[in-house]
C-alpha cells in the first residue's frame, strides 16, 4: 500500500475490507544501503497503519530482505541484522516476503538465513515464489529449504503467488497457499476460481496485488462476483477471503481482527 493512493483505501473500505497485510517488497528500484531499508521498515510500521486507520482498516505488515535485492550478500546481511528490531512492532506478523527471484545461489543463501531468523524468533513466514518461467523450480527449492531447517511448522508458512502448476505441491507439503490476483497477469480472478474449484478451499486463500505495477486491490471482491456467477454460495467466498486468512494470521498473537 505504500505505492497506492488513499483512493484505494477508500474503495477497499467500501467493499468491506477490514484488514490488509503488506509484505516488505521491492520498491521499483534497488536500495543502496541498509539505512534505506530501515527507513522503509519505519514507514511500514509507523506511518502506513495510521493512513489505513483513517478508513477503518487494520494495517499489518511483514519484515524481510526481499529476494529481488538479495543478490548482494553484504547488503542483505546488513538488512537481516536490523530485522529483529522491528519484529516486536504491534503490526508486524512475521518474516516476509522471503523467497527466490531468479533461483540464484546468493538468493538461496539469504532465504536460508531468513528462514533461520524466523525459526529463532518463532515468526510466521510469508514466501514469494518466482515468476512463471522459474516458478515450479523455485517453489520446489523453497519448500526443500524450509524442510531442511527442521524447525518450521509448515502450517505457519504461507507460500504466495501459487498458480495451477505449483498449488498442488504446496498443499501436499502441508503449507498454506496464497493466490495473488492481478487484473490480467499471473493469477487472474478467473484462474483463481478455477483453482478453487479444482483443489478445494482448505489452506488456500486469495489476496489482491496492490503495488507499483498494473494491479488492483479490488480483485478480491471481484473474486466473490466470479464465484457467484458460477453458482457458488457466499460461504465459499467468505472462507477463501476471510476465514482462511483469519485462521492463518490468527497464529500471530498481535493479529487483532476477530471473527464477526
Amino acid at each position: 500500500m505504500v505505492s497506492r493512493t488513499t483512493d484505494d483505501y477508500q474503495r477497499m473500505a467500501e467493499a468491506g475490507c477490514v484488514a490488509i497485510t503488506e509484505p516488505a517488497f521491492w520498491a521499483g528500484y534497488d536500495r543502496s544501503s541498509a539505512q534505506g531499508f530501515y527507513d522503509y521498515f519505519r514507514l511500514l510500521t509507523g506511518f502506513e497503519p495510521k493512513r489505513a486507520a483513517q478508513y477503518g482498516i487494520e494495517h499489518y505488515t511483514w519484515i524481510c530482505m526481499n529476494p529481488k535485492e538479495a543478490e548482494d550478500l553484504a547488503l542483505a546481511r546488513d538488512v537481516i541484522e536490523i530485522i529483529p528490531e522491528f519484529l516486536d512492532e504491534d503490526n508486524v506478523l512475521g518474516v516476509g516476503e522471503i523467497g527466490l527471484n531468479k533461483n540464484t545461489r546468493n538468493e538461496l543463501t539469504i532465504l536460508e538465513e531468513q528462514i533461520a531468523l524466523a525459526a529463532e524468533h518463532e515468526q510466521l513466514i510469508l514466501v514469494h515464489t518466482p515468476h512463471l518461467e522459474d516458478k515450479r523450480k523455485g517453489t520446489r527449492i523453497t519448500i526443500d529449504a524450509i524442510k531442511r531447517n527442521g524447525k518450521i511448522d509448515p502450517g505457519r508458512v504461507l507460500i504466495d503467488h501459487v498458480e495451477e502448476h505449483t498449488v498442488g505441491m504446496v498443499l501436499d507439503e502441508g503449507f498454506w497457499a496464497g493466490m495473488t490476483l492481478y487484473p490480467n497477469s499471473k493469477c487472474t480472478v478467473q484462474r483463481a476460481v478455477d483453482i478453487i474449484e479444482t483443489y478445494g478451499n482448505e489452506r488456500l486463500w486469495v489476496n489482491s496485488a496492490g503495488d507499483w505495477g498494473h494491479s488492483d486491490p479490488m480483485t478480491v471482491p471481484r473474486t466473490g462476483i466470479e464465484l457467484k456467477r458460477r453458482g457458488h454460495g457466499p460461504e465459499l467466498f467468505d472462507k477463501i477471503s476471510f476465514r482462511n486468512p483469519l485462521t492463518f494470521l490468527g497464529q500471530c498473537a498481535k493479529f487483532k481482527v476477530r471473527d464477526a
